[in-house]
């Protein structure tokens, strides 16, 4: 089971990471190994063009995986990127998105995993990312 809760993670997010919270992430599902996010379409979000940006999807990543390993490890609020690596594979309509991530291994100093991204309603992945993140060492 995880350590946080949805709920408990969305505040830690707002107290940490203010800047984020504009952004309107919403967690739908967290198990020991896997998240579903849901971030809502907005103009802000858009390129050129009308689509979802590659700097929202990729943030959406990253953002998504942390609170992933949040979940299975507690509040540590220093584990870092380490490696972030996403394929763009069809174009992001400019509907909300859902993220699926999936932890592959978490060890005591990185974790591991991909994530991958659809358009809401859509069958075939807008996206696909793999991440690793650095975990600090326990005081």
């Amino acid at each position: 089971m995880p350590v946080m809760s949805p709920a408990e993670l969305q505040a830690f997010l707002a107290e940490h990471f203010p800047q984020a919270g504009h952004l309107d992430l919403r967690i739908e599902h967290l198990d020991d190994k896997t998240i579903r996010v849901r971030l809502p379409a907005h103009e802000r979000h858009l390129r050129p063009g009308g689509t979802i940006s590659g700097p929202t999807l990729m943030w959406l990543v990253d953002c998504s995986f942390y609170l992933l390993i949040l979940g299975q490890l507690g509040p540590v609020a220093l584990a870092v990127t380490t490696n972030l690596n996403i394929n763009f594979m069809r174009k992001p309509e400019p509907v909300d998105v859902i993220g699926e991530g999936r932890l592959m291994k978490l060890g005591k100093t990185l974790a591991v995993g991909d994530f991958t991204i659809w358009s809401d309603g859509a069958a075939e992945p807008v996206a696909h990312a793999t991440v690793t993140y650095a975990i600090p060492p326990k005081r």
